[in-house]
């Protein structure tokens, strides 16, 4: 299986610090802000996205994650999967603007799912989607609103991303 690194730590930081200025642009501030993560990878970045956000403002937001595991469309096909936390901050959802950070965004299910799940803890003003990589392949209507890298795949590739919160290095690679 041949594979070839197409992102280095360098180039992880500056996309997460571009989104990272866009989101608040896009919000105005990071006042009525809420970043959650979708685990696993989705958690680290939304973590690093806050950081740049705090370095830059010096507003209070909250800052979690939301487990999709039991709200996607593929139980049947898949094998378990062991559902994750849900960290929602304390200050709850309603009437924010929610940020669902992800690694790579493809056919958009993890998505819907992360949508359906969001609506079981509030009612957000609005709902934003950061992805490290957009792959293409999309089933399901939807789109990221930042965006780190697009990287156009074949669907027999495979993107891995991997970053030093889980993997000890930070990486994308596509395998083929």
């Amino acid at each position: 299986m041949a594979a070839r690194t197409v992102l280095q730590h360098a180039d992880i930081t500056r996309a997460l610090t571009r989104i990272a200025h866009e989101i608040l642009e896009s919000n105005r501030g990071a006042a009525d802000l809420v970043i959650l993560g979708i685990p696993t990878r989705g958690v680290a970045l939304a973590r690093r996205i806050a950081q740049n956000i705090s370095s830059i403002e010096a507003v209070p937001f909250g800052v979690g994650s939301i487990d999709v595991t039991l709200y996607r469309d593929d139980l049947a096909s898949q094998p378990t999967r062991v559902p994750a936390p849900t960290d929602i901050p304390a200050e709850g959802i309603d009437g924010k603007t929610v940020v669902l950070v992800d690694d790579v965004l493809f056919s958009g299910r993890t998505v819907r799912a992360a949508l359906d799940a969001l609506s079981d803890h509030g009612r957000p003003r609005a709902v934003r989607l950061a992805a490290l990589v957009d792959r293409g392949h999309r089933e399901l209507p939807i789109r990221a609103d930042f965006i780190g890298k697009n990287l156009p795949t074949s669907k027999s590739e495979r993107i891995m991303v991997r970053l030093e919160e889980t993997d000890g290095i930070d990486e994308v690679v596509i395998e083929s």
